[in-house]
C-alpha cells in the first residue's frame, strides 16, 4: 500500500490522472520507477487500489498530513478560508433524470391506474378499487395492484374452466370476450403499471432532496458550470467541492451534491468538528454563505460559542452605495421609534407593528418575521416609489437576521479583520487556480460520492 500510494500521489502531482497513463508512467519515468522500486503494477491494480482500498485510508491519511503541517508550523488553523467550486462528474452530459418530470409522469400513471381499476370493477365484482361513484383513491400501492392482478388471474382460470365445460356457443363466445378483456388488464398491470411504479419509486429514492441526477453517475447532480461547452448555459453533472485553506494549503474538504454554497456551510463544518483536527478560530467566506441559518450556527450558544466569522451578507456591498442610502423603499433608511415599536415612512406616516409570522425556507429552517403595516397609504405621492402593493405598504422585519447582519458588518469594518478578509481571494481562489488551471484537474475519473471523495483527497494531498 505504501508503494501504491507513492505512485498515485506522484502521478497526480504530474497531472497524470488516468490509471493506464499511471501504468505507462511507472514504465517510462525514472522517478516513478524509483518510487515503485522497479515493480510494475498494471492499471487494474492501480484502479482497484485507488477506487476501493483507499476508501478506508483516505480520511486518516489526510488528517495525518494536516497534523504534520501544524507540527512543522506551516499552518496554525487560526484563519480558515472557506469556498466551494464545482467539478464535473465522470458522467454523460445528456443522460439526466429531472425530479419535476418524474413527478409529472408518476401523476399521469396514477390517473391511468385509477381509470383501469374503475374499468376492472365494472367488469368484475372484485374489490379492486372503489365503488363507481365513490371518490377515487389518489394513492395506489404496488401491493394493491399485485393483489388485483392475482385476483384477476384466478378469475381468468375460472373462466377458462367454464368455457371448456360450456356447451352453448354464444355463452362461450361472451365468456371468451370477458376473459380477453381481463387478460388485457392483467398484462397492463404486470408489464406496464408495476414496472413503472417501481422505476419511479427508485428514482425518488435516488433524488433525496435533489432536483436531478445523472443516469451514468447517480450521485452526481446537474449544476451550472463556468466551463460552458455548448455556450448556452447548459447544466452539467458535477459535485460541489467545499474546502478550507490557510497559506494555500488545503486544510479540509467535503464533497456535496447541492449546487449552492449556502446549504453546504453547516454540513462542512459539522464534518470538520467530527474529525481529530482542531476547530479554526475564525472562518472567512464570501457572501454566498451569508444566511441567517449559517450566522446562527457560527455564533453558537452563549456558553458554547463555536467560532468567529468574517462572512458578508448578500446586500453588504449594495448597502454602501449612495443609490441604496437614498432609496425610499428600503425600510433601513426610515426612522425607527424603538420605545413604541414603529417606523416613520418618508411621507411622515406611522408604519406600526401588526403581527409575528414564521416562514420556512427551502432548507427547512424556520425564520421569524415581525410584520409592520403603514396606517394609510391612500393618496400618498411617494407610493409608486415606495411599493408595488395595491394596499398599504408592509415591512417584513427579521429581527434575528438583522442582528446577525449588524454583527457581520461590525466585524468586516474593523481594520484588522478587513485585512484578513482581503486575503480570501489570494488564499482559496489561488488553490482552485492551481488545481483546475495549473494541474488541469477539471473532471473526476471515478464515479459515486465515496470514490469522488477519495479522488479529491488524492488531489488535495498532491497539492499540499
Amino acid at each position: 500500500p505504501k508503494m501504491m500510494l507513492k505512485i498515485i500521489l506522484f502521478a497526480y502531482s504530474q497531472k497524470v490522472y488516468s490509471c493506464r497513463r499511471i501504468e505507462t508512467l511507472i514504465k517510462e519515468n525514472i522517478p516513478a520507477m524509483w518510487l515503485a522500486a522497479m515493480q510494475q503494477p498494471d492499471f487494474r491494480t492501480i484502479n482497484e487500489f485507488r477506487g476501493e482500498r483507499m476508501k478506508v485510508l483516505m480520511d486518516e491519511l489526510f488528517e495525518a498530513m494536516i497534523i504534520k503541517l501544524i507540527e512543522d508550523k506551516y499552518i496554525t488553523l487560526e484563519n480558515y478560508f472557506l469556498d466551494g467550486t464545482k467539478i464535473e462528474a465522470n458522467a454523460n452530459k445528456y443522460s439526466f433524470v429531472w425530479k419535476k418530470a418524474t413527478e409529472k409522469f408518476e401523476a399521469k400513471l396514477r390517473e391511468k391506474i385509477q381509470e383501469t381499476l374503475q374499468h376492472i370493477h365494472e367488469l368484475t365484482q372484485l374489490e379492486a378499487g372503489n365503488e363507481p361513484g365513490d371518490k377515487q383513491k389518489t394513492e395506489v400501492s404496488e401491493s394493491d395492484l399485485e393483489t388485483v392482478a392475482t385476483e384477476l388471474e384466478e378469475k381468468i382460470e375460472a373462466l377458462t374452466e367454464d368455457i371448456e365445460k360450456e356447451p352453448e356457443t354464444n355463452i362461450r363466445k361472451e365468456k371468451r370476450k370477458e376473459r380477453s378483456q381481463l387478460k388485457k388488464s392483467v398484462k397492463l398491470i404486470r408489464e406496464n403499471f408495476l414496472p413503472r411504479l417501481a422505476k419511479y419509486k427508485e428514482q425518488n429514492q435516488i433524488f433525496g432532496d435533489r432536483n436531478s441526477y445523472s443516469k451514468t453517475d447517480k450521485d452526481a447532480t446537474f449544476m451550472r458550470m463556468k466551463e460552458d461547452h455548448m455556450k448556452n448555459g447548459q447544466l452539467k453533472a458535477g459535485y460541489n467541492v467545499q474546502m478550507g485553506t490557510e497559506n494555500q494549503f488545503i486544510l479540509f474538504y467535503t464533497i456535496h451534491q447541492r449546487p449552492t454554497d449556502t446549504r453546504c456551510f453547516i454540513p462542512h463544518l459539522e464534518k470538520l468538528s467530527s474529525t481529530s483536527l482542531p476547530m479554526p478560530r475564525t472562518v472567512i467566506a464570501d457572501a454566498g454563505y451569508g444566511s441567517e441559518e449559517n450566522y446562527v450556527y457560527a455564533v453558537g450558544e452563549e456558553k458554547d460559542p463555536k467560532f468567529e466569522f468574517l462572512i458578508p451578507y448578500g446586500s453588504y456591498i449594495q448597502e454602501k452605495t449612495r443609490k441604496y442610502k437614498n432609496d425610499i423603499k428600503n425600510a433601513k433608511n426610515w426612522t425607527y421609534r424603538e420605545q413604541d415599536d414603529y417606523f416613520i415612512c418618508p411621507n411622515g406616516r406611522k408604519v406600526t407593528f401588526r403581527k409575528y409570522q414564521n416562514k420556512k425556507n427551502r432548507s427547512g429552517y424556520e425564520q421569524s418575521f415581525k410584520i409592520y403595516e403603514c396606517e394609510d397609504c391612500t393618496d400618498c405621492p411617494l407610493k409608486a416609489k415606495c411599493t408595488k402593493a395595491k394596499g398599504n405598504r408592509q415591512v417584513h422585519w427579521n429581527t434575528i437576521f438583522e442582528e446577525m447582519k449588524a454583527k457581520a458588518k461590525t466585524a468586516l469594518e474593523c481594520e484588522e479583520k478587513a485585512a484578513i478578509y482581503a486575503q480570501r481571494k489570494i488564499e482559496v481562489e489561488s488553490v482552485f487556480g492551481h488545481i483546475k488551471g495549473n494541474r488541469s484537474f477539471r473532471r473526476f475519473s471515478l464515479r459515486g460520492l465515496d470514490k469522488v471523495h477519495v479522488e479529491f483527497g488524492i488531489v488535495a494531498l498532491a497539492h499540499n
